[in-house]
C-alpha cells in the first residue's frame, strides 16, 4: 500500500460532540463565520434544522452538520472544507465540551460513531 502523501485529506472532516444543542451550534456558526474578517467569511447558502451549507470566498463550499446522540443530551458536530481548515479547528474548539456522563458513554460505544469516508 503507497504511503499517504496528501495530508490536507485528513483535516478536510472535523468532528467534536459539545453540550450545545443543534439548533444553537448552527446559529453560533452562522454568527461565527459572518463576522469573519476578508477572505475568511462565509455566508449561509442553504439551511436545514440539522445543517447548514456556507458559501465563502471563491465559492469555497463549508458544510456543518450536527446531530444528537446521548438521548439529547450531546450533540455530535461535523464540519467539511477544504480551504476553511483553521477557521473551522477554530469554531469547534470554542463550543463547550459535552457533559461528563454522556462523553463517558460515547467512549464506551454505546453511543453509534459517525465515521469519515
Amino acid at each position: 500500500m503507497a504511503a499517504q502523501t496528501n495530508s490536507q485529506r485528513a483535516r478536510t472532516v472535523q468532528e467534536i460532540s459539545t453540550s450545545l444543542l443543534p439548533a444553537d451550534v448552527l446559529r453560533g456558526a452562522k454568527t461565527f463565520f459572518g463576522r469573519q474578517n476578508g477572505v475568511y467569511s462565509a455566508f449561509v447558502e442553504q439551511e436545514g434544522p440539522t445543517h447548514i451549507t456556507l458559501r465563502g470566498q471563491g465559492g469555497e463550499e463549508l458544510v456543518i452538520g450536527t446531530a444528537s446522540v446521548n438521548g439529547g443530551k450531546t450533540t455530535r458536530v461535523t464540519a467539511s472544507s477544504y480551504l476553511f481548515d483553521q477557521q473551522i479547528a477554530r469554531f469547534l474548539s470554542r463550543l463547550p465540551p459535552p457533559p461528563a456522563s454522556a462523553n463517558a458513554a460515547e467512549q464506551s460505544g454505546s453511543t453509534p460513531a459517525i465515521t469519515s469516508g
